[in-house]
């Protein structure tokens, strides 16, 4: 009998994090790195919620709490998907939980069994595959390539519908790419599904407020209120209000379906940190004007980073609408050799050439289901992005 289930052999460890923490073990031993791999805001938590949080440790609310949320996080909850998508969730209907990956993965252990088929559109977050394939499912990939603006059609999402969908997951503004749906698109995707009744959507709006240009967010639910019943809007604390490791997350969906998390979360973790919890209430009720000075911040870099990538020889880089990510395009390094005579076969090659020759830290594009690409985190310095995008200039200059 072996040792360790069918369920964990489905899954692979993320490849973000090990990104992450193969630069901070190179950085330790003293090696010049510059990490883009780390997928959160370099800003510190606002004063305000820090506030609130030590407030909370005074007043003693560090026992346990409602498995799936204190009753003033989930009115704060409700609160924001009111003000913000306009969306109206009892608060028997919102789930607050361990960060947005337990969001999902509760969500998708609730309702998958084996045979059941997610839809995802690629270039996709690291962790829907994995998530959906430890439940014994099947993730069904759509990719969805530069030339469509990493967007998935409505053609290409009807086309990938079977009798065995039981969701598709949108993720605006995206991780990886930070290509974000504009309320038309949207529009376009919930006319598909309104054909498809048995199929419920799962929004991951995580990068909601970190968008730029002028550009108006909206989520499915929002845009079409016919499907707001089989809809599970899920956001999160962690990188609007740069609180990463408080671990907040949270949705608003159907009631069964957030009865049957809040099930899971009793025999797991059980509630979320009461003190984490009370923090959040005070980001999501707080004053938010230090969002947009934020995003000026976040949107200068962009550019910065764009500008730079598109001038390194053999790399193509878009400009996202939201996030703080790029993806440029990497096809014109494929096939050619290193320095070292090292052939740049895969984009995975291509990270590893930039990590050991010029000391940049990236994602290569495989982990995220589109080749050949990779992902840079421009949530850092001014000054770090410079350098490292000089430094994979000459990287990219030295091969041929």
């Amino acid at each position: 009998m072996p040792l360790l289930s069918a369920a964990i052999n489905r899954i692979s460890p993320s490849p973000t994090i090990a990104v992450t923490n193969r630069a901070a073990e190179l950085k330790a031993a003293g090696h010049d790195i510059i990490g883009l791999g780390a997928g959160e805001p370099d800003f510190d938590t606002p004063d305000f919620v820090k506030e609130a949080a030590i407030e909370a440790i005074r007043k003693g609310q560090t026992k346990y709490t409602a498995v799936d949320g204190t009753p003033a996080l989930k009115a704060a909850i409700q609160a924001k998907f009111l003000r913000d998508n306009g969306l109206s969730y009892d608060l028997d209907a919102i789930s607050v939980n361990v960060g947005g990956k337990q969001t999902i993965f509760n969500a998708m252990v609730a309702t998958l069994d084996p045979g059941d088929e997610v839809v995802i559109p690629a270039p996709y977050w690291v962790s829907y595959p994995d998530i959906v394939q430890f439940c014994g499912a099947t993730p069904v990939i759509v990719p969805c390539g530069i030339e469509q603006g990493f967007k998935l059609t409505p053609e290409q999402l009807d086309a990938a519908i079977t009798p065995a969908t039981k969701w598709v997951i949108l993720n605006s503004p995206s991780n990886p790419t930070g290509s974000a749906y504009t309320e038309a698109e949207i529009r376009a995707l919930a006319d598909v599904l309104l054909g498809h009744p048995h199929v419920y959507v799962l929004t991951d709006d995580m990068y909601e407020h970190v968008v730029y240009d002028d550009f108006a967010f909206r989520t499915i639910a929002q845009v079409e209120p016919r499907l707001f019943d089989r809809t599970l809007t899920v956001n999160g604390a962690s990188k609007a209000y740069a609180m990463t490791g408080w671990r907040i997350g949270f949705a608003g969906g159907p009631k069964p379906i957030i009865k049957a998390m809040a099930k899971i979360q009793s025999q797991s973790t059980s509630n979320p940190c009461s003190i984490a919890q009370a923090a959040a209430a005070a980001a999501l009720n707080g004053p938010q004007d230090f969002l947009k000075e934020r995003n000026a911040a976040f949107q200068a870099r962009r550019d910065l980073v764009v500008s730079m990538l598109n001038q390194a020889a053999g790399l193509s880089c878009p400009r996202p609408e939201g996030a703080f990510y790029v993806y440029p395009d990497c096809s014109g390094l494929i096939g050619k050799k290193t320095p070292g005579g090292k052939l740049l076969a895969t984009d995975e090659d291509v990270a590893a050439y930039f990590l050991e020759t010029e000391g940049v830290a990236v994602v290569h594009g495989a982990a995220f289901g589109l080749s050949p690409a990779f992902r840079i985190s421009y949530a850092t310095s001014t000054a770090a992005l410079e350098e490292a995008c000089r430094r994979i200039q000459r990287a990219c200059a030295a091969v041929g």
